[in-house]
């Protein structure tokens, strides 16, 4: 069933979505102000994946770059409708709605933007069911639908058209090029599909999932509740319904660097009752990103990785925290949050799994890494 987002929603959105962000996917604050720039009184129309008609024409908008970078280079707001018409020009058809490809700050946000300017309404779904740094890493593709042709906007008004075919791979190299051309940041509109297609590769009611998510850590505050308890409670009845907590501590160090388009980097967090670092008892939470958190250790044991959720929260409110947001000292709860089956098939973690990003470990779901620590001595 279709239901309807108000500017009063963009709050708890933003926050939802930036955890499932998994430290990736955008400022939160720049994303949500970006639509209440344009949205105003009215509201936005969001679609049920399953409502959909088949031939519904349905093309996708996002932001893509550097998180580090879109922090001080912040878009002029006119850049996704640009992705957007360019790629409907370039194709001969106009888009019948538009949809996010992952979940995060911004990249929640950039698809209501479009919305807004066009009133076109948007698929309660996306492409990652959380964020990834690739084009390519996307259920979209794993399932068939390919990102070519993909259209690419800059804040000048640049406008460029990639078209690799069935090769998603290739085309994300190709626009992560054109993107570091353009200062680290462009806006995109890809894999453009059916309400068909939407139906067979997308993850279902992200959207209205990440709204529930940042509406509940939002009134257990107010109600001086655990907002940890309310964000297991409400992925409880979700796909990601095994939520664990990693590690409880300070952050002790961050390395960071913008390469090759990306934010990538390590955090070493320490408890919170830990002195100066001497001591070689001291227990550590290592993690590992590139835009997002990829994988967690506890003292060098894996207790979660990639595409399974780790994702840093502010100890006390539940307020997620960013890659390019962690800093010295913070006071972080780091929780691992089951993906659903749909991100774990074989031929998901081919595209998106540990040895995506490089990491010679298999993929032991998030669950199971519990049992195991359970069963230590």
């Amino acid at each position: 069933m279709s239901w309807e987002l108000t500017a009063r929603d963009l709050p708890d959105l933003a926050r939802g979505a930036t955890l499932l962000g998994t430290g990736g996917g955008g400022d939160p604050y720049i994303g949500r102000r970006l639509v209440e720039q344009v949205l105003g009184d009215r509201t936005i129309t969001m679609l049920d994946p399953d409502d959909l008609a088949d031939d519904l024409f349905v093309v996708p908008t996002a932001q893509m770059g550097a998180p580090t970078v879109m922090v001080e280079k912040i878009p002029a707001g006119t850049e996704p409708l640009l992705a957007l018409r360019t790629l409907e020009r370039h194709l001969g058809r106009t888009a019948d709605a538009t949809m996010p490809i992952e979940c995060g700050g911004i990249n929640s946000m950039i698809p209501l933007v479009v919305a807004a300017e066009t009133g076109l309404p948007v698929v309660d779904a996306d492409g990652m069911g959380r964020a990834f740094p690739e084009l390519s890493m996307e259920t979209f593709a794993v399932y068939g639908v390919h990102g070519s042709p993909l259209a690419l906007a800059g804040e000048r008004g640049e406008q460029v058209v990639i078209d690799t075919g069935d090769d998603d791979r290739q085309m994300e190299w190709l626009a992560r090029a054109v993107t570091i051309r353009l200062g680290g940041v462009g806006h995109i509109a890809e894999y453009a599909m059916t309400g068909a297609d939407v139906r067979r590769t997308a993850v279902p009611r992200t959207v209205s999932m990440a709204l529930d998510l940042g509406r509940a850590i939002r009134l257990a505050r107010e109600e001086k509740r655990s907002p940890f308890d309310a964000i297991a409670d409400t992925l409880a009845r979700t796909p990601y319904s095994h939520v664990r907590e990693l590690f409880v501590g300070k952050v002790r160090d961050v390395e960071r660097r913008t390469t090759d388009g990306f934010a990538q980097g390590s955090a070493r967090i320490v408890p919170l009752s830990s002195g100066d670092g001497s001591s070689q008892d001291e227990r550590v939470c290592e993690l590992e990103f590139q835009n997002e958190n990829v994988v967690a250790r506890v003292d060098g044991r894996t207790v979660a990785l990639v595409p399974d959720l780790v994702c840093v929260l502010e100890a006390e409110t539940a307020e997620p925290i960013t890659t390019e947001g962690l800093r010295y000292g913070q006071r972080v709860r780091v929780l691992g949050i089951s993906t659903p089956a749909m991100m774990r098939t074989p031929a998901a973690l081919d595209a998106f799994g540990p040895q995506a990003f490089g990491l010679t470990e298999e993929f032991v779901p998030v669950e199971e890494l519990a049992l195991q620590d359970a069963a230590l001595p």
